[in-house]
């Protein structure tokens, strides 16, 4: 699914974000990413979408290197990875339906093929009564699972949900987590990417944790 290896990526202002990462996430895991501010968790996503190349060392993901990537693969590379931002990234002049659609067209699919696939994952993010509402009608809860839809709407192998609870209070949060986690059960792999650390003790799954571009610790979220 994913693998970096002794992967380096310096900046043009001469700025070293990762510095030798190592990880590899398979098919199917939940995963969660941490660290603070500046210690390289952007990067790393950035590498996994196909928006950076690596300085040195190789990147895999979903068959593609990404070292050597063509421009014209990566769109295709994107349809694999779903990305639910922090800032939701919606489009507010559009419906919730709207929104899911787009993301559909923009990749060619079929309007039928649109009519049946969104109605259904709006029932699956809870939001399938809120097809006709625009995204600043909503809560930010409800913003975030529009998000996710989006993200989830073209059936990609993998989501890396970007600071998914970052604005949520308490339980908004959790109802966001148990949502990634359904989703991670009916096989998508999910990366989660936080500063969070109490987040990932409290769903007790494997924790990625990196300071200064180097992976420091590698294992269930418990410490």
């Amino acid at each position: 699914m994913i693998e970096f290896t002794d992967v380096v990526k310096a900046y043009d202002q001469g700025n070293t974000a990762l510095n030798g990462v190592n990880m590899q996430i398979e098919d199917g895991e939940f995963c969660f990413l941490i660290g603070p501010s500046g210690s390289g968790k952007s990067t790393i996503i950035k590498l996994i979408t196909g928006e950076l190349k690596p300085t040195s060392g190789t990147v895999h993901v979903n068959g593609y290197s990404l070292e050597r990537i063509r421009k014209r693969e990566i769109p295709y590379l994107r349809r694999t990875v779903g990305v639910v931002f922090q800032d939701f990234r919606l489009i507010e002049k559009m419906t919730v339906y709207e929104n899911v659609a787009f993301a559909m067209r923009v990749v060619g699919a079929r309007e039928r093929d649109i009519k049946e696939r969104v109605p259904y994952v709006l029932e699956l993010v809870g939001l399938e009564n809120k097809a006709n509402r625009h995204p600043n009608e909503m809560s930010g809860g409800e913003q975030q699972r529009l998000a996710i839809a989006r993200a989830l709407v073209n059936n990609p192998s993998m989501i890396i949900a970007d600071e998914p609870t970052g604005n949520l209070d308490p339980e908004r949060s959790f109802e966001i987590m148990a949502l990634l986690q359904e989703i991670n059960n009916l096989g998508t792999t999910m990366l989660v990417v936080t500063h969070d650390h109490k987040l990932a003790q409290r769903f007790h799954k494997r924790t990625i944790v990196i300071d200064e571009g180097i992976i420091v610790d590698d294992g269930l979220g418990e410490e």
